[in-house]
C-alpha cells in the first residue's frame, strides 16, 4: 500500500472544493451534485496514478456502492460499502438512490465536503476585487496545460471570496479552457 498511500496524500493536496452548483427544487437549496464531486477529485487522482472505481452490489431494496482506488502499481484500496434505500421501487427511485450513494461514498472516501454555503457564507465577506478577478480570468484563459489551468482556477476561485456570481464566471472560464485542452 506504500505507492497508493503516497499517491493519495499527493492527490488530496490537490483536491478542489465540491461546488454546490445544483438546486434541489423541493427544498430550494443548493447542493454539490455527483459531477461536482467527481470534478473536485478526478484530475488530482488521475495525475497521481490513481483510478477511481465505484462498484455496485446487488441489493433488493436500494443500492450498495463501494468506492475503490486502484493505483497504477496494482495496489488497491476498498473504502467500504454504503447502502442507500430506494424511496420508490422503480427506475427513478433506484437511479436517485444510486446517484446519492455514489456522491456520498465518493465524498467520504476522498475526505471532501461540499463548499460551505450555510453559516460561514453569512459572515464571509462577499466583496471582491473585480480588477483582480479579471486578471485571474485572463490567467485561466491563457492556460496551456492542465496544471496551469488547475493553479489559475484555484487562485481565481479563492479570489471570488464566496461571491456566487463570480464563482460561476470562474467555473465557466475553467470549463471552456478545459474543453480545449
Amino acid at each position: 500500500m506504500k505507492n497508493l498511500a503516497t499517491a493519495l496524500v499527493k492527490a488530496q493536496k490537490a483536491f478542489g472544493p465540491a461546488l454546490k452548483t445544483s438546486t434541489n427544487p423541493h427544498f430550494k437549496s443548493r447542493y454539490a451534485d455527483l459531477a461536482a464531486c467527481v470534478e473536485a477529485v478526478i484530475d488530482a487522482l488521475n495525475d497521481n496514478g490513481i483510478a477511481l472505481i465505484q462498484k455496485n452490489y446487488d441489493c433488493t431494496n436500494g443500492v450498495m456502492i463501494e468506492t475503490m482506488f486502484i493505483h497504477e502499481s496494482g495496489e488497491m484500496l476498498e473504502c467500504g460499502i454504503l447502502h442507500v434505500p430506494a424511496n420508490k421501487q422503480d427506475a427513478q427511485g433506484y437511479g436517485s438512490a444510486l446517484t446519492y450513494a455514489r456522491r456520498y461514498s465518493l465524498m467520504a472516501a476522498c475526505g471532501i465536503a461540499p463548499e460551505d454555503d450555510d453559516g460561514n457564507t453569512a459572515v464571509r465577506k462577499t466583496t471582491v476585487d473585480e480588477n483582480a478577478l479579471v486578471d485571474h480570468l485572463a490567467a485561466i484563459e491563457a492556460s496551456t496545460d492542465q496544471d496551469g489551468l488547475k493553479n489559475a482556477y484555484k487562485a481565481a476561485y479563492a479570489a471570488c471570496n464566496g461571491n456566487p456570481d463570480w464563482q460561476k464566471k470562474v467555473i465557466a472560464a475553467k470549463d471552456k479552457v478545459k474543453a480545449k485542452l
